[in-house]
């Protein structure tokens, strides 16, 4: 049999079974919904929300307040609210929650569906300016009124790019709580899938006249794959301050930074520390955890928690704050680890008090008794208990501690825990902790503080102390060891000082390669005396104060085609630690290569993702529009001149050709039209003008004008569905009356090299970016990739209950 009568038999089979499912439901209809779930279920066994152990551990734990553990118990049963939260920086975001409340929530007020009152909405009242919402909608109630279904076409098209997000809400605390200003440096230890990198990255954005704010986000993750998702999740929000890295949250080096010709260790200001844990608090959306829930988990983790937690502290400037966070209730993985680190900080740190903080967030202090739980069910209260046999796997640091002096002074209190009930939401652990002075075994100076002598060349740098960057210090050397050190230093420099004299950041040497994924291009900072740059100044008017040395590239040889930049921090961090660390991605785009523009001076036109952070030093080529000529380039392809309004006719007319920035700025005088200023990448031709931006972005602009592109949406769709119905018949027709012994094989073959041979002539876009290839791939590619072989991946993998 061939695959095409294969695989029709197969979709026929397939909708035969869903017509039983159906009539199955239907028959038993009338017994309180039993009929929809039948239909929804689709035949799977539904999993039973019950665990004796875990009932009986979180009993005797006594986390839940006398007399609400029936209400706990219930809430972790009923599936999770969906929440959102509107991202973007603070003018926009202002926008989409105007134009939320006033259109699409009105809209659902006394809506009805299967006789039941839709339910709104609602506000998280702890989060600050109402930006972020819960609602109890499914999917399947979602898609049986027109006006849902226009509500959720706009969440879902909201989200593509990247202004609304799908977000736990509990997710949403640990960085609230970090207290981000727009100049600290920041380090996301654990930061897939970057719900909360890009809550960061806002944060750092809360000025939006500030192109380049002097902070930094620097998102790692342990695992190759993730970091692809979290740089598609950050790239959203078009920053030049974050940059991706892929390494081993307990080991990550010491970064170095250049201050006035010294390098100096990197220590952060800020830093989350969202580990990975058992999830237990994930039961209401993850509801595997039900029955595979075990105290094992939690013991297994916490050794690699505490490891993360200390890899943290050592890094963290004096003043900073850190904060660490699971979604688990456990206090193994929560409690434990805080009172083990502040024992061993011996005063360095504290646990700082947020009682005040997040006003409006029911939450739990901190438990200071607790007890292990062997696999078995076996209690254990004290490390003098545990057998001579388990001593490896159960660790003094898992109980509680013993004196009552220490145990008060570590204020246990001051942590929190979310209960699920409390607010309709998922369990979840938080600890926020203040560096007061170095850690213990931190006390002497490190070694790249050292004075280090002058030296020519731009991007010149130092091998990296250790390979595992470990912050410990080191016995002074001998004269001789000395000479011998600085020998091997010169020797392992040998090979990438001229690189970096050029300004060029490669990958990590392959011997130094711990982990598995995607080689990834080097970074090239584009040199001063570039003579790419001078045509990009002269036909934009850039000023003066342009910072051109934070421009880079992907590639060493060959045509450059696209230019990224980044701020002045993050250069910084570039050149002096490019062998020490694996970095993923970096920098914002801002221009793209188009052979069209050679002709009119400039062969680079301007990129709608970084025209932001470039506008502010561009001074020509700056066309205002009204908002009737946006809803034209917004909705037409390439309008005629002609369209517009007789003053962009006019600022045209005597423009030469070539990318130009077309701009609206909104008029207060007219509170019903869109309130925050929009800045759109164009292309002015001979006769006529088009914007060059992306269509979900186009569709986000319309809706905050009040255009309505739904009926639009929908028709492409059917339109497509339609093709792909006609297709199918067409396949359908040819195999009819063939023998499919003999011509089966003939018949694809052709057909695959014809398909073959369409594909070869296809055009490739010339804005394709290494990066953006790489993880529109990912979904094939990543399958192929090697799996980690440290220790910890098996841990790291019930990460995927973050966020």
């Amino acid at each position: 049999m061939g695959r095409r009568a294969r695989d029709r038999r197969r979709q026929q089979q397939q909708q035969q079974q869903q017509r039983q499912r159906q009539e199955r439901g239907g028959d038993s209809g009338g017994g309180g919904g039993g009929g929809d779930q039948a239909g929804w279920a689709g035949g799977y066994p539904e999993i039973v929300k019950e665990n004796e152990l875990f009932e009986r551990y979180y009993r005797e734990l006594g986390i839940v307040p006398d007399g609400e553990w029936g209400d706990f118990m219930a809430a972790l049963r009923e599936p999770l609210p969906a929440t959102l939260r509107i991202t973007g920086y603070r003018s926009h975001a202002r926008e989409i929650l105007h134009c939320l409340k006033e259109k699409y929530f009105k809209e659902l007020e006394d809506l009805e569906v299967d006789g039941q009152k839709v339910e709104m909405p609602q506000a998280l009242s702890w989060y600050p300016e109402e930006l972020a919402w819960h609602t109890n909608l499914s999917r399947k109630i979602l898609r049986k009124s027109p006006q849902l279904e226009k509500f959720h076409q706009f969440l879902v098209s909201e989200t593509e790019c990247g202004n609304i997000s799908r977000q736990e809400a509990v997710s949403m605390i640990p960085p609230l709580l970090l207290n981000v200003n727009p100049h600290h440096k920041i380090l996301d230890m654990c930061a897939a899938p970057g719900s909360k990198t890009a809550q960061l990255i806002e944060m750092l954005h809360a000025d939006m006249n500030d192109p380049f704010p002097k902070g930094f986000v620097i998102a790692n993750d342990v695992d190759n794959k993730r970091c692809y998702l979290l740089v598609h999740q950050a790239k959203r929000l078009n920053s030049p301050c974050i940059m991706v890295v892929n390494h081993d949250a307990s080991s990550i080096p010491n970064l170095q930074i250049d201050v006035d010709g010294r390098k100096e260790v990197l220590f952060y200001d800020r830093i989350l520390c969202d580990v990975p844990c058992s999830g237990d608090g994930t039961m209401r959306k993850n509801i595997d955890v039900w029955k595979k829930w075990t105290t094992q988990n939690s013991l297994q983790l916490h050794g690699l928690q505490l490891r993360i937690a200390t890899r943290g502290v050592e890094q963290l400037a004096e003043g900073g704050r850190m904060v660490y966070s699971t979604c688990s209730l456990n206090p193994i993985e929560n409690e434990a680890v805080i009172a083990s680190l502040l024992e061993k900080s011996q005063g360095a740190l504290e646990l700082a008090d947020v009682s005040s903080e997040l006003p409006g967030l029911k939450r739990m202090p901190g438990v200071t008794k607790w007890k292990v739980m062997l696999k078995d069910g076996q209690w254990l209260e004290e490390w003098k208990d545990v057998p001579s046999n388990r001593q490896t796997q159960i660790r003094p640091t898992m109980f509680p501690v013993k004196d009552e002096e220490k145990l008060k002074a570590m204020n246990l209190e001051r942590c929190l825990r979310i209960l699920p009930h409390h607010q309709n939401t998922g369990g979840f652990f938080v600890a926020v902790l203040i560096k007061k002075s170095p850690m213990p075994w931190n006390k002497r100076q490190p070694k790249a503080h050292q004075k280090l002598p002058q030296r020519t060349g731009d991007a010149e740098v130092t091998a990296a102390n250790s390979d595992n960057g470990s912050e410990h210090i080191t016995e002074e050397l001998t004269p001789d060891e000395n000479e011998e050190s600085k020998k091997k230093q010169e020797l392992q420099n040998s090979d990438t000082e001229q690189s970096k004299k050029e300004g060029v950041c490669g990958p990590p040497p392959s011997k130094k390669m711990k982990l598995f994924g995607f080689k990834e291009d080097p970074f090239v900072f584009l040199p001063e005396d570039d003579p790419l740059f001078l045509p990009i100044q002269k036909f934009y008017a850039l000023d003066p104060s342009f910072p051109k040395m934070n421009l880079l590239t992907r590639t060493q040889e060959g045509k450059k085609r696209q230019l990224y930049m980044v701020s002045k921090e993050l250069r910084n961090v570039l050149l002096n630690n490019s062998e020490k660390m694996k970095v993923i991605n970096t920098g914002i785009k801002v221009w793209s290569r188009n052979t069209d523009g050679e002709q009119f001076g400039c062969a680079f036109r301007l990129a709608q993702e970084g025209i932001y952070t470039l506008y502010p030093f561009i001074h020509a080529r700056i066309i205002n529009v009204c908002i009737e000529d946006v809803k034209i380039l917004l909705t037409q392809e390439n309008p005629f001149l002609s369209k517009f309004s007789s003053e962009t006719q006019k600022k045209v007319k005597d423009m030469a050709m070539g990318s130009i920035v077309l701009k609206y700025d909104p008029d207060p005088a007219k509170p019903d039209d869109l309130q925050c200023p929009i800045l759109l990448c164009g292309w002015q031709g001979k006769t006529s003008l088009r914007a060059f931006v992306p269509r979900n972005e186009r569709l986000h602009y319309l809706r905050m004008m009040g255009v309505e592109v739904f009926k639009a949406k929908r028709k492409d769709e059917e339109s497509k569905s339609k093709a792909e119905e006609e297709l199918q018949h067409r396949l359908a027709q040819t195999e009819e009356g063939m023998d499919v012994e003999d011509k089966e094989h003939d018949l694809v073959t052709k057909m695959e090299a014809e398909i073959g041979e369409e594909s070869s002539h296809s055009p490739v876009e010339n804005s394709a970016m290494e990066v953006e290839n790489k993880i529109e791939d990912l979904g094939q590619s990543g399958k192929n990739a090697n799996s980690h072989v440290i220790q910890e991946s098996k841990d790291t993998e019930r990460s995927n209950v973050k966020d």
